[in-house]
């Protein structure tokens, strides 16, 4: 099992110095790689637990994100590039980028220069994005009800731009005739692409089967729903002349060691999944092994708990936890 840190770049209170001396300990304990979260904005009727929809659209959440419209927070994109600049080994990414917020071609030729800037590092997370307010911040607002076509032509078009040397496209959203876009990625045939899919599982495996994709990233996913998942992307890549074996499974899951034991009842999103004692983290790990996890994205809480915190729980994961785990 790899080890992914989804750094805290979305919460109540971060400084870039938090942020560098988390990607620098990863880094140190040979983490597979870094994430960021990609957000716009925090609507202010999120404060009053008025969004149109809940925290993505999980059902288990209230219709507000974890974060107030007054959080001192930052965007996850601009962090990519830098990212490439403070680290040598550790992969870098963002999960997941919401692709209606950028238009296809730009983001396209954007993502291959960082691959140069990263040596190669690159992993590229995309999905359709969940809330209408954002759209609107992001003046996408039309986009919203076709999300998920333009996720499709999204994917189409980094494919052309990275492997073609001029390429062209005409769909939706997309529409442009032959053009170079200047350096492909330094990853053959391309950096991997993984996607994000927290509805469908039929949906993702086609999505994975058809553009080839690396892997597919869930959020807050219990092993029992992990396996499900699995199991029902395993069946519809076979249909499709792929193997399960072939994808990496991730996970975004909530993370904290904490002193006193945590509420283990399951209550689907809301899980204390990796938000417990030592002892519990080393028990659900195992059974993460077992269902098929290959990278869980560690996320730290998104406020109360300091990045010293965190910094020390990386340091006992890697040192207290994973060695029985990887033993189990």
């Amino acid at each position: 099992m790899k080890l992914a840190l989804y750094l805290p770049n979305f919460r109540e209170h971060v400084t870039v110095k938090e942020l560098e001396d988390l990607t620098e300990l990863a880094e140190a304990l040979d983490f597979d790689s870094v994430w960021t979260l990609d957000r716009i904005v925090v609507p202010e009727v999120s404060d009053r637990g008025e969004l149109q929809h809940p925290f993505g659209m999980m059902e288990e959440f209230p219709k507000q994100l974890p974060v107030s419209s007054h959080g001192r927070w930052y965007q996850g994109w601009p962090l990519i590039p830098w990212l490439a600049a403070k680290t040598k080994k550790v992969r870098i990414g963002m999960s997941i980028i919401d692709t209606p917020f950028r238009a296809p071609g730009v983001l396209a030729t954007e993502l291959a220069t960082v691959d140069h800037l990263s040596d190669g590092r690159l992993n590229v997370g995309v999905g359709s994005g969940w809330m209408p307010e954002e759209f609107a911040a992001a003046s996408a607002a039309d986009i919203f009800p076709r999300r998920h076509k333009h996720v499709r032509e999204s994917i189409e078009v980094m494919l052309g731009v990275w492997g073609d040397d001029l390429f062209e496209y005409h769909g939706e959203f997309a529409d442009f005739d032959r053009c170079g876009f200047g350096h492909k990625p330094l990853q053959k045939p391309h950096p991997p692409i993984y996607f994000s899919g927290l509805k469908d599982p039929k949906r993702s495996a086609k999505r994975i089967a058809k553009y080839n994709l690396s892997g597919w990233i869930g959020i807050q996913d219990t092993p029992e729903e992990l396996k499900r998942w699995r199991a029902e992307i395993g069946r519809e890549l076979e249909e499709l002349g792929r193997s399960v074996d072939d994808v990496e499974m991730c996970s975004m899951i909530w993370f904290v060691i904490t002193d006193q034991e945590t509420d283990q009842t399951p209550a689907g999103k809301a899980t204390n999944l990796l938000a417990g004692t030592a002892g519990q983290l080393t028990d659900t790990l195992k059974r993460y092994k077992e269902a098929g996890l290959d990278m869980p994205l560690l996320w730290p809480p998104f406020a109360d708990v300091p990045v010293a915190k965190t910094l020390d729980d990386l340091k006992r994961l890697t040192e207290e936890i994973m060695p029985a785990v990887e033993a189990a």
